[in-house]
């Protein structure tokens, strides 16, 4: 299982898209709200759109893996895709949030966990601006939040700085790569073992640290944060 998290802007939703038209095998977990659907979203493509009373059921239920309550709206990953997954013999990828990822990680200890951080919070902001779907207190509660998410990174194996698009699904690729060929006992490429080395929280540092200062953070104050978008 691989968890993959950012705060809202940072170019997820397109690192996973790439990610899944370069590596098979892969199988995307589609979680469960009930918030309204935004822009182009789908029912079963984006999310699977609930009412509350149908997610209390399943809640009731045990139907998920993980799940929680922001801002009035429920969310939630099924237990029933990482068991599909598993029949296929597939590798599940989750895009979740920081909450629903320590959730995932205290039941499932050998999932991979990989964040996302935009490269500056101003670049960060311009993403959030021209994507023309918030008003603007919406964006400054999102920037708000991607600080608190962003001091969650270092209970993350994996960072990865999504300044150029090509190096970092590059980046991800070779993360998935290299803890699959893991897992499996076989041998990797040595190119993609070692740029997916590169990616691991502890070797990343010094290169998250003018990432951590444009938000305001230092190191001593991450391990924290808890939103969802």
């Amino acid at each position: 299982m691989f968890i993959i998290s950012a705060p809202s802007g940072s170019g997820k939703t397109t690192l996973v898209r790439e990610l899944f038209s370069l590596v098979p095998g892969l199988e995307f977990s589609i979680s469960y709200t009930t918030r309204a659907p935004r822009g182009s979203e789908q029912n079963g493509r984006d999310y699977f759109f609930v009412s509350p009373a149908e997610f209390e059921r399943m809640l009731a239920a045990g139907a998920f893996l993980e799940h929680a309550c922001v801002f009035g709206n429920y969310y939630g990953t099924a237990w029933s895709f990482l068991e599909d997954a598993r029949r296929r013999g597939r590798d599940l990828v989750l895009d979740i949030d920081v909450q629903g990822a320590a959730q995932v990680r205290e039941r499932l200890p050998e999932a991979v966990s990989i964040f996302i951080v935009p490269p500056d919070r101003d670049t960060l902001a311009w993403r959030l601006k021209s994507r023309g779907e918030d008003r603007p207190e919406v964006i400054a509660q999102r920037l708000g939040d991607a600080s608190r998410e962003i001091a969650a990174y270092n209970r993350y194996g994996y960072v990865i700085i999504n300044d150029r698009l090509d190096e970092s699904v590059e980046k991800l690729e070779a993360v998935v790569l290299s803890e699959r060929a893991r897992a499996r006992g076989l041998a990797l490429e040595p190119r993609w073992a070692a740029l997916a080395e590169t990616c691991r929280q502890q070797n990343a540092a010094a290169r998250l640290a003018p990432v951590l200062r444009s938000f305001g953070l230092t190191a001593e104050e991450t391990g924290r944060g808890e939103t969802r978008s």
